[in-house]
């Protein structure tokens, strides 16, 4: 039987989703957050396996260039920027510090014990969370259906915040029912607002499995395909280097992709390579994939050093020296590096002239053919094209349906960014609803 005791519903217990539930219940709604899981924020605990980074401490105009398309998120972040992200875990007891390369990471390093005093404000808050709930079905209902579900009559004239003279709230719109299977059998909400925040479709053992793009597509809302992002690439390597170099990292490296070149680490896999300088330049590849086929990596193995330089160094080592002391010594190549060297020469021999060697281990070329799945992938690229939102993160063909988080066709790279949009965005969109509800007398 249907439920109408509900105020604002937030289908998903992401980070997304918990933080315009946060927003909400401050402002005095009540609140319910449900999601397919029995418990919410799994994939931020995940995220925070190795070390919670939160987000970056980098300046802000470089900070807002990591995010595609721009723009998208500069309102949400100038609201909710770094700096505010870092108050708000220490006002939860979890203080945050700046590491080396810049990231921001709580003290304790871990997700579980930020996540645990964030449940227990949402709780204090009022906040309901209902868990084991699957969305299956959004269906939209005329203002006569509205009005008849209501408990109080209609009341006219309610006067906007823009002073303006409004009807009631249900008067010439369509609301929603929402249906989930749970353990107890099916239900159904009919909520003043609802949030999606539903993820994308990576980690798809952790909820987000992409499930809500048909339920949307037959409300005729326009969702790009959902791609893995932040995600590892395949690559045709000789088994030799594979048997001996699979799990091997790569250091202080410098990855090229069309243009755009990151520095950071990367990691051989037995079916490619993967790491936060290959998830920065994700889209990039992915791109190049999809126009050519095939993507061309350059990876320069020692972007501290001039190609002259390097070379020079090349051209100082003994005369009586094999190739692989040279580039031990002389280069200061790891094993990996110099093997990975051999493979984009294509096992053939390495050039012998210092200036053509010193060349290659500055652009070292590899051809990625493919994508991981998007099940291993961090997060996701496409989702509900960006237009058919409002300025209030409101479906403009629904109103009273609120979208946030990663099912947007937004992207961004590991680093703390991903983690600051979703904080951000939730809240922007939990503003957002107020707004309207205030609007429509809701």
């Amino acid at each position: 039987m249907p439920d109408d005791t509900h105020d604002i519903a937030i289908v998903g217990g992401g980070p997304a989703g918990l933080a315009a539930a946060e927003v909400l219940a401050q402002a005095g709604r009540a609140v319910t957050v449900y999601d397919r899981m029995p418990s919410v924020g799994r994939k931020l605990l995940i995220a925070g396996r190795g070390g919670l980074n939160i987000t970056h401490s980098e300046p802000h105009a470089d900070f807002l260039a990591r995010y595609h398309p721009a723009g998208h998120l500069d309102r949400a972040i100038a609201a909710f920027p770094p700096e505010a992200l870092r108050d708000w875990c220490a006002e939860l007891g979890e203080p945050t510090f700046v590491g080396s390369s810049g990231r921001v990471f709580p003290t304790s390093f871990k997700a579980s014990p930020l996540l645990r005093a964030w449940l227990a404000r949402l709780d204090r808050l009022g906040v309901r969370i209902r868990t084991r709930h699957r969305l299956t079905a959004i269906a939209e209902r005329g203002p006569s259906d509205r009005a008849a579900s209501r408990s109080a009559p209609a009341t006219a004239g309610r006067r906007s915040s823009a002073g303006r003279s409004n009807p009631d709230p249900g008067a010439g719109l369509l609301h929603l029912t929402m249906s989930f299977e749970t353990p107890d059998g099916p239900t159904e909400i009919r909520p003043r607002a609802t949030l999606l925040a539903l993820g994308g479709a990576s980690w798809p053992r952790l909820g987000s499995d992409g499930r809500w793009v048909p339920l949307l597509q037959k409300l005729g809302v326009e969702v790009a395909p959902l791609e893995p992002a932040n995600a590892g690439f395949t690559v045709a390597w000789s088994d030799l280097f594979r048997e001996r170099f699979a799990g091997a990292p790569l250091k202080r490296v410098a990855l090229a992709c069309d243009g755009t070149v990151v520095r950071g680490e990367a990691v051989i896999t037995e079916a490619g390579i993967e790491g936060g300088a290959v998830y920065a330049l994700s889209r990039h590849l992915r791109t190049a994939i999809a126009a050519r086929g095939s993507a061309r990596l350059r990876v320069d193995l020692r972007p501290d050093l001039t190609r002259e330089a390097l070379g020079r160094r090349l051209s100082g080592a003994r005369p009586g020296d094999s190739t692989a002391t040279r580039l031990r010594k002389a280069a200061g190549l790891s094993p990996v590096a110099a093997g990975l060297l051999r493979e984009a020469a294509g096992q053939k021999n390495l050039p012998a002239e210092p200036e053509a060697l010193a060349g290659l281990i500055k652009a070292a070329p590899l051809d990625l053919i493919g994508s991981a799945p998007i099940e291993r992938a961090i997060s996701t690229a496409g989702g509900v094209r960006l237009d058919a939102l409002d300025g209030r993160a409101m479906l403009r063909a629904h109103p009273g349906l609120f979208l946030a988080g990663e099912m947007l066709d937004w992207e961004a790279p590991t680093g703390g960014y991903l983690l600051q949009g979703a904080f951000a965005g939730g809240r922007a969109a939990a503003a957002g609803m107020l707004d309207w509800l205030r609007e429509t007398g809701g």
